[in-house]
């Protein structure tokens, strides 16, 4: 934490106190109020000191200003002090009540004020980060209709439990995870996976907290607590990931620790050696001392890490993109390769026609029809592949007779009388036809070819594969353009793998692959690269993640152990998430680097025009401190912004 630097942990907002605790609605008023009465008291003095001739009273007002406004300031600088461990509230009450022993009151004041407004700042930017996560905790309804006994009740989700039934109407908002019982909708999940588009949900498909329901009526078996939804664990995911720090962050926290001790020392000496050695006016070189304690206040510096790191995190989580801490987001900049798990992640992980040949005659409509009739009464993934084409196409059912499965084989059946076949080569090695070159050379590509028959002639062959994601090529040579090198691990033979690396654009695959062959592959990678990332599904693929620098896991939102093994989980499947990130790590340490040099270039010149007496404390106090943290601050909260065009 940075509460070497910046007193205590809860109120100040330069520490990472600031960003994991969200203001309440009241601290925003009253903060608004004190401002107030502070910058009234300031100009009621200042009014005092130069127009009247009542100095005495004006400078009472002075003090009122630091009692109202610098009260927190003072109680953390007393508190440091009596922890020997002295921070920028110091400084600031250094120079606002020696300001006052050289009679410039008003300038004390001014300090104190100012430095109030910029702590004030730097706390509502600090909120308003947090909040952009804490209200997508919201965005799930408190109240929910269960429904028990054909009647409808609404009760708290907390009340809620797994196994029971609630019902959601059209444009409302899904209060719990959950399995759909019965209907159909459109819903938009965008405040979980980022997808913009809606999904189709039925029967059996899986809901989540937080997501609008489009148009359809549905009910919903609940099927986690309110505390354990998807929603809920992104929220504290996120939490837990804005208290990791990165490696820059514990450096900058080391270095505040040895630098206000440094910085009084050196105002020390500005005021010493001038005056009792070389002679020099003491109250000249008193004030330029003052000027320098504030002009070294490391507020800016301090916080040009943590702001930069909590908007990077909440912005990508809003993009259906989980990072588990700051030190994943410093890693991932430092990515020069990537490995891809090959099933699921480069490919959709389920099987779907990719070809449909017709013989004899015989229309690919036709061929799709004879299929989907025989695979009709089957409960085999082909068979699922093959109904849900014919589906899609609207294609019409024939009516069986005699419908038998053959173990290992396939189908038979009659329709209108004439039997038809529908399996793999085996099935055929006992009638007398030949068998299509096709069939070959589907299974050559490494995908399931189904091959349809009468008694007599071949009628058409149905190839059925892991198709690959649509943008899969794309995103391979966008990571390319950023100097990435993409390699392919899978399991699968030489040549399958060896098609679909060609068909993408991956620089080099490996196949034929146990799990601790993976993790081989990963630390060759790392030693020939430095920085890996492994990008899988979570579950089979968790060594390789485990054994990468950044381990990122695809489609979490539906698996628990995704969630927890990955070091960024993206929510959705959708490869571009992993250009975004890789965009947004290195964008994120851009604006650090930004930060950083910003404020030491700033501060070593004002330090240096302050040891020339070219500036007094109100500038010292409006550019150096205030000036300067609110553009940190502004720098920092584009990131909460960044899209990938």
């Amino acid at each position: 934490m940075l509460n070497d630097t910046c007193g205590e942990e809860k109120s100040c907002a330069c520490g990472a106190g600031g960003f994991l605790v969200e203001k309440p609605l009241l601290w925003r008023r009253r903060q608004l109020i004190t401002g107030g009465i502070a910058l009234t008291l300031l100009l009621a003095g200042l009014a005092l000191e130069f127009f009247t001739p009542l100095n005495i009273i004006a400078q009472i007002v002075f003090v009122s200003v630091i009692a109202v406004a610098g009260r927190e300031i003072l109680k953390k600088a007393a508190r440091s002090i009596l922890r020997r461990r002295l921070d920028m509230n110091c400084l600031i009450a250094l120079a606002a009540f020696g300001s006052f022993f050289i009679g410039h009151g008003e300038e004390g004041a001014a300090v104190i004020f100012l430095f109030f407004i910029a702590e004030t700042l730097e706390e509502y930017a600090a909120d308003n980060a947090k909040k952009s996560i804490s209200r997508l905790l919201k965005l799930a309804p408190e109240t929910a209709r269960v429904k028990r006994e054909d009647k409808e009740i609404e009760l708290h989700v907390h009340e809620i439990r797994p196994g029971d039934t609630i019902v959601i109407r059209p444009g409302e908002k899904i209060p719990l995870d959950g399995k759909v019982l019965t209907g159909h909708s459109s819903i938009n999940e965008s405040p979980i996976t980022g997808e913009s588009l809606p999904v189709e949900k039925t029967t059996g498909d899986e809901v989540y907290a937080g997501t609008m329901n489009e148009e359809g009526y549905l009910e919903l078996e609940v099927t986690k607590k309110a505390g354990d939804t998807v929603l809920s664990r992104i929220v504290k995911l996120v939490e837990e990931a804005e208290r990791k720090k990165s490696n820059t962050e514990k450096f900058i926290d080391k270095f505040a620790a040895y630098y206000t001790p440094i910085v009084i020392a050196m105002a020390l000496a500005a005021f010493l050696v001038p005056t009792f050695i070389l002679g020099y006016s003491w109250e000249v070189w008193f004030y330029r001392a003052l000027v320098l304690l504030v002009v070294s206040c490391p507020c800016a510096l301090a916080i040009s890490t943590p702001v930069a790191m909590v908007s990077a995190l909440t912005g990508s989580a809003r993009h259906g993109v989980l990072i588990k801490g700051a030190t994943y987001l410093e890693e991932l900049s430092r990515v020069k390769a990537v490995a891809f798990d090959k099933t699921g992640t480069l490919t959709k992980g389920r099987l779907e026609v990719t070809d449909i040949v017709g013989f004899n005659g015989h229309s690919t409509e036709e061929v799709l029809s004879l299929a989907a009739s025989l695979e009709s009464r089957s409960e085999h993934p082909i068979a699922k592949a093959v109904l849900k084409a014919a589906r899609k196409e609207n294609i019409k059912f024939k009516a069986l007779e005699r419908f038998s499965a053959i173990k290992g084989k396939g189908l038979e059946a009659r329709i209108n009388g004439r039997k038809y076949y529908a399996g793999a080569k085996n099935l055929f090695e006992g009638l007398s036809m030949d068998l299509p070159m096709e069939l070959s050379q589907f299974e050559l590509e490494g995908k399931t070819a189904v091959f349809i028959s009468d008694e007599e002639r071949a009628i058409g062959v149905i190839a059925l594969g892991d198709r690959v994601r649509d943008n899969a090529p794309d995103i391979i040579s966008r990571l390319k353009k950023l100097n990435i090198r993409t390699e392919m691990l899978t399991g699968d033979n030489k040549r399958v793998a060896g098609l679909l690396a060609e068909k993408i654009g991956i620089d080099e695959y490996h196949a034929q692959l146990l799990p601790d062959d993976k993790i081989e592959i990963i630390e060759k990678l790392a030693g020939r690269y430095g920085s890996v990332a492994m990008v899988g599904d979570g579950i089979n693929d968790a060594p390789a993640l485990a054994a990468a620098n950044v381990g990122i896991a695809m489609g979490a939102a539906g698996t628990d152990i995704a969630i927890e093994t990955a070091n960024v989980a993206l929510m959705h499947d959708d490869l571009s998430k992993i250009e975004y990130v890789m965009h947004l790590s290195r964008k994120t340490m851009q604006v650090v680097r930004q930060n950083v040099s910003l404020s030491i270039l700033v501060k070593g010149s004002l330090t240096i025009m302050a040891l020339l007496g070219m500036i007094n404390l109100w500038v010292a106090v409006a550019v150096g401190d205030m000036g300067l943290t609110i553009t940190v601050i502004l720098n920092a909260m584009r990131l909460t912004r960044v899209k990938l065009v």
